[in-house]
């Protein structure tokens, strides 16, 4: 977790059985220089919702779903203040289980209700949510993100299919996801291959000094999203705004938006489809597959017609 995030857990801890969330928060909002947004305060490196309760097990409400995606590109910290205790939890949307109130009618075309404290995980697929797991937590979360999440809270709050279809494996689909590897295999020792890999390098070495600048962005979510347009976003006018802020040395980067689609880079040959996923990769940190979304992979291998020829990808 980098060390703005490291410097609010340290003030937290510091300030054990302080049992006033008004005073931490003071306490806190000036020594790590935080804005503040209703309940809500934060930086560019984090945001904290202060908690009140006479126990570790809270149902308060917290937020609502559409202030928290205001912040969802970063840690989103609920730090709850009880008589003898300071407990912190991450609340990106990967870690809500259901949002509760006044949630009937929340659909992913209109985001509404809120979540409580009883609805935020203590646990993540066996892992403990708690500051000495949040830096992992948080790559785990970065990876999937609001949009990712979204299908699953609707379905999850109101009972209801979300709009994607579950694929369905028929025979004909079996038979050419079980060939995929062999596909794989025939795509790397063609000709294509290295095509494909000079294409993405002149792409790099077109916009390295720009992947540098990028490099230095301590939130991981907005780092890779800038890193992963510059190479294969489509939208040229919006490549060159993301330029001009980085030059510039700004630290809000215009808004913009990612496909959440297996493959960030399309490619077509004539005996193969490609999708190449962008990936950025800290070496000392560590990372996790974007291929989560088993119906997006197993979409990609099912029969197709290939662009010319007889063989697809």
């Amino acid at each position: 977790m980098n060390e703005a995030v490291n410097s609010l857990l340290t003030l937290v801890r510091a300030n054990q059985g302080i049992n006033d969330k008004a005073k931490l928060a003071k306490l806190v909002c000036s020594q790590c220089k935080l804005t503040r947004d209703r309940s809500v305060f934060y930086c560019d490196d984090f945001a904290v919702r202060f908690s009140a309760s006479a126990s570790r097990n809270f149902g308060n409400t917290v937020l609502s779903l559409s202030n928290l995606r205001k912040y969802d590109d970063r840690p989103f910290i609920v730090c709850l203040v009880t008589p003898n205790d300071n407990y912190c939890l991450l609340a990106n949307t990967t870690f809500l289980k259901k949002i509760s109130h006044s949630s009937q009618q929340l659909r992913e075309n209109n985001i509404r209700g809120s979540f409580n404290g009883s609805d935020i995980a203590r646990d993540f697929e066996g892992t403990e949510n708690g500051p000495v797991n949040f830096s992992r937590l948080f790559l785990i979360h970065a990876a999937i993100g609001f949009e990712g999440n979204l299908p699953r809270l609707v379905e999850a709050t109101n009972g209801i299919s979300p709009t994607g279809v579950k694929f369905a494996v028929n025979a004909n689909a079996k038979t050419n996801i079980q060939a995929a590897p062999a596909r794989a295999k025939a795509f790397i020792e063609s000709p294509d291959c290295q095509t494909l890999k000079r294409e993405l390098d002149s792409k790099v070495e077109r916009h390295k000094s720009e992947i540098l600048l990028a490099a230095l962005i301590e939130n991981v979510n907005v780092r890779g999203r800038l890193i992963e347009y510059l190479i294969a976003g489509e939208d040229e006018r919006l490549r060159q705004n993301l330029i001009a802020a980085l030059k510039a040395g700004k630290r809000g980067i215009p808004p913009f938006k990612t496909e959440n689609k297996l493959g960030d880079y399309s490619k077509d040959f004539p005996a193969f489809r490609t999708e190449t996923d962008v990936e950025t990769k800290v070496m000392i940190l560590a990372s996790n597959p974007k291929a989560y979304n088993l119906d997006k992979m197993l979409v990609t291998l099912q029969p197709c017609a290939a662009p010319s020829g007889d063989s697809d990808d």
